[in-house]
């Protein structure tokens, strides 16, 4: 009975990470006004040889949607995949 609730309690937890990456892509579908300027970030970022990839810009990214450093790329490649991928 133990084992039941060990693995009951890994799956719930493992889900809420999912969850909170599924919102978060979510809000930029509907909000694409945002994914645009942090697009133009990006490309600010690239004219001065810095890359999108960059702690510098997934730290931008992170401290302007309050994100910790691992949503904050994953949102940052959504962002670059959907509306500018023209940006390295």
């Amino acid at each position: 009975m133990n084992n039941f609730f060990l693995l009951l309690f890994l799956s719930v937890a493992n889900i809420n990470p999912v969850l909170s990456q599924s919102s978060l892509l979510e809000s930029v579908k509907k909000n694409p006004g945002d994914a645009i300027k942090m697009c133009n970030k990006f490309k600010e970022l690239n004219s001065k040889g810095i890359s999108a990839s960059s702690d510098k810009a997934i730290e931008f990214v992170s401290k302007k949607n309050n994100l910790n450093p691992i949503n904050a790329e994953i949102l940052s490649i959504y962002v670059i995949g959907l509306h500018c991928p023209q940006v390295i």
